[in-house]
């Protein structure tokens, strides 16, 4: 029974990863990896919700990431001094340009990059979240803005919506506050959403991919 078990969760994987509508780089296999800035949040988010729900603990070993299931376990390690540190994905982000991780103060800590803010790492999947997280139909969007005010995100969705047709306001709350995130599209494949990302840069919108949990 075991053996069957495991058979069937093998042909499972190998269906999922050889979808066509996801993108194969962004499949989160285990091993999977990427290069970029890893951030760090902290104190100023401790105890708010997270976008899993979780409340937020910067003593856990926690990070934020665009893409990746909420649940992935992945390796984090600091390209110039080698330190490592294993974090869950729990939350969404990071929403600035050029980042591609955003770090719990404890994983931060573990890294030696807690005065730096910033520092170039390699995140590697070391084990996946649920595999029918992948075989969801909507699993990307394109996020431009998150505002704290309705009226703000309103305003700027009306002005979204002059050049693309499809724009909503996904509410968020951590607890303590509420945002309104402005997004365009959901796409079944991340070719798609960075076409889409492209185009809003164009406009002068500061866009970005994100997952569309």
């Amino acid at each position: 029974m075991i053996k069957l078990e495991k058979f069937l969760l093998l042909f499972l994987c190998l269906i999922i990863s050889s979808c066509a509508s996801i993108h194969a780089v962004y499949t989160p296999y285990r091993g999977y990896t990427e290069e970029g800035i890893a951030s760090w949040y902290g104190n100023e988010f401790h105890g708010r919700r997270t976008s899993s729900g979780e409340v937020y603990n910067m003593y856990a070993h926690t990070a934020a990431h665009r893409t990746l299931p909420l649940g992935t376990m992945v390796k984090v390690e600091r390209l110039d001094n080698h330190k490592q540190t294993v974090v869950r994905i729990n939350d969404r982000g990071p929403f600035v340009e050029g980042r591609i991780i955003d770090l719990s103060y404890a994983a931060a800590r573990d890294l030696d990059m807690i005065s730096t803010g910033t520092a170039p790492v390699r995140v590697t999947v070391l084990f996946p979240a649920e595999v029918y997280r992948a075989m969801e139909k909507e699993l990307f969007t394109v996020q431009v803005g998150s505002f704290n005010s309705y009226t703000r995100a309103l305003l700027l969705k009306r002005k979204i919506e002059k050049h693309f047709p499809y724009v909503y306001l996904k509410k968020f709350s951590d607890g303590q506050n509420v945002y309104w995130r402005v997004r365009v599209g959901k796409y079944t494949d991340r070719s798609s959403a960075d076409v889409c990302s492209a185009k809003l840069k164009q406009l002068g919108f500061p866009a970005f991919v994100a997952a569309s949990d």
